[in-house]
């Protein structure tokens, strides 16, 4: 019943900096500066992912530039120490990558990265070639859909499909992202699906049901 829901293609972001498994600690430090991004993805071949690199990877150096890991601190954290003595980018790589496809829906993309606690995702083809990035601020774009082109959708797609007969007895008010649905239909039993509906309309902040059921006689 509702629209076709974005997806990741509709708000990732196409031009990517990446880094080859060869770059250099320094050079993948000074593109994560220069693009103010928190991780870049490392490309092989005609662009096929094979991992990332992010900033937690380059800061075990960090920590422990002025003193070594003890023995325990190996044992217990030795992919971090192993980093701390990496200098390229294929050393300091997580891998395999975590990526989503372009046609995962926000919600997934939203869930993946809080289930994996990271912050950006390549976007891959089915062959692992990278098309994109999406970031936690990207997938936060469609809030930035405006009140009237969020009512147009939901009496399009919600008011128009479900009470196609007492459509015009029902107005779509729509301030800061929050819908208002105002009216009566002769169907009370698609109210709540009517609330449903219009929330899950993207970029919709919260949803006000005011409809009502035919006048008694």
């Amino acid at each position: 019943m509702t629209s076709t829901p974005y997806t990741v293609n509709d708000v990732m972001t196409k031009t990517v900096v990446s880094v080859t498994p060869a770059a250099e600690f320094k050079e993948i430090a000074t593109a994560m500066e220069r693009w103010k991004v928190t991780a870049v993805p490392v490309i092989e071949g005609e662009g096929h992912v094979v991992g990332v690199v992010s900033e937690a990877d380059l800061l075990a150096k960090e920590e422990f530039h002025e003193h070594g890991p003890s023995l325990i601190e190996q044992m217990r954290r030795l992919g971090d120490t192993a980093k701390a003595g990496s200098v390229r980018a294929e050393e300091l790589m997580t891998s395999p990558a975590v990526t989503i496809r372009p046609d995962a829906t926000l919600p997934q993309a939203a869930r993946l990265m809080a289930d994996r606690r990271i912050k950006r995702l390549p976007v891959v083809d089915a062959d692992g070639t990278l098309l994109g990035v999406v970031s936690r601020a990207d997938l936060l774009k469609v809030f930035l859909r405006t009140d009237d082109d969020l009512a147009a959708e939901v009496r399009r797609e919600v008011v128009e499909r479900l009470f196609p007969l007492s459509r015009r007895d029902i107005t779509v008010e729509v301030t800061h992202g929050v819908v208002t649905l105002r009216g009566s239909t002769r169907d009370p039993q698609l109210i709540p699906v009517a609330t449903r509906l219009a929330r899950a309309v993207e970029g919709v902040v919260g949803v006000h049901s005011r409809l009502e059921g035919p006048a008694s006689p």
